[in-house]
C-alpha cells in the first residue's frame, strides 16, 4: 500500500451489528476514488463481537488496522486513532455517522491549506438533519449551551471532522476530557489557539436508535460542558512558562 493520503479513525464500542457493513462501505468508496487510505477501527471495551469483527476486517482489507483499548472510552479511542495515524489528514467518523461526500470536500480543504479542522455541522445553513425530532432538539440545546458556556464560534463540535494531523495531534494530546466531550475540548483548544476552522453543512440520518435515554444524555452533556468550562478556565488562569 502507498503512503496514505487520509487516515480514517472509527471508534467502535459494541458495534457488532453495523461494523462490518460500515467498514466495507467506506473501504469500497475510497477504493473507487483511488484514494490511498488507512482505516483504523479503534475497538474500546466492547462486550460483544466487535473486537473479533475488527480483526477479521483487518485481515480482509490491507488498508484496515484494528486497534483495541481495554476500557470503553470514545474520547480515548479518537485520541489513540489520531496518535497512530500515518496520513497528514485524519478524518473522524462514527460507525453510525459517516459520509464520504463530506470526506471528499473536507480532505481537499485540509490538503489545500484552507482549514486545519473541517467540521460537519448538523446546525449550519444547508444542513439536512433527518433524525427524529427529539434528537434534533437535543442537538440544538447542546449547541446553544456549548456556544454560551465555552464561547465557541461554531455550530457543531460533535461527529464528523477532518483534521490536519500536524496541527491537531499536539492539541489532542493536551486534551484531558474523555468520553463524548473529547472532541468538543479538541475544537475549543483549536479555536483558542487560532487554528483555522471551517464548517460544512452535514446530512445526517439515524442508522440506529440512540443507546442512551434522551434525559440521561441531556444531564450528562450539561455536566460535561460545565466540567470542560472549568477546565478551560483553569488553564487560562495558570501562569505560562
Amino acid at each position: 500500500m502507498n503512503h496514505p493520503v487520509v487516515s480514517v479513525v472509527l471508534p467502535a464500542h459494541n458495534e457488532s451489528a453495523l461494523l462490518e457493513a460500515v467498514v466495507t462501505e467506506i473501504v469500497r468508496g475510497l477504493e473507487e476514488r483511488q484514494l490511498d487510505h488507512e482505516i483504523m477501527v479503534v475497538e474500546n471495551g466492547s462486550s460483544d463481537g466487535t473486537a473479533a469483527i475488527a480483526r477479521k476486517l483487518a485481515s480482509s482489507f490491507g488498508s484496515v488496522r484494528a486497534l483495541a483499548l481495554e476500557q470503553a472510552d470514545y474520547g480515548r479511542a479518537i485520541a489513540t486513532g489520531i496518535e497512530q495515524a500515518t496520513a497528514q489528514v485524519v478524518v473522524l467518523f462514527d460507525v453510525d455517522y459517516f459520509d464520504l461526500h463530506f470526506l471528499d470536500e473536507a480532505v481537499a480543504m485540509v490538503r489545500e491549506g484552507k482549514a486545519a479542522i473541517v467540521l460537519a455541522s448538523k446546525r449550519a445553513p444547508g444542513a439536512e438533519d433527518l433524525r427524529p425530532v427529539m434528537r434534533r432538539f437535543l442537538t440544538a440545546g447542546f449547541t446553544t449551551a456549548m456556544r454560551t458556556l465555552l464561547r465557541l464560534p461554531v455550530t457543531d463540535a460533535h461527529g464528523m471532522k477532518a483534521l490536519s494531523r500536524e496541527v491537531c495531534a499536539p492539541l489532542a494530546k493536551a486534551c484531558s476530557m474523555g468520553g463524548p466531550l473529547f472532541d468538543v475540548e479538541l475544537v475549543v483548544r483549536a479555536s483558542r489557539a487560532g487554528v483555522p476552522i471551517v464548517e460544512l453543512p452535514a446530512r445526517v440520518r439515524e442508522r440506529r436508535p440512540p443507546r442512551t435515554p434522551v434525559l440521561q444524555r441531556s444531564i450528562e452533556s450539561a455536566v460535561g460542558l460545565l466540567r470542560l468550562r472549568r477546565l478551560m478556565k483553569k488553564g487560562a488562569e495558570e501562569p505560562k512558562g
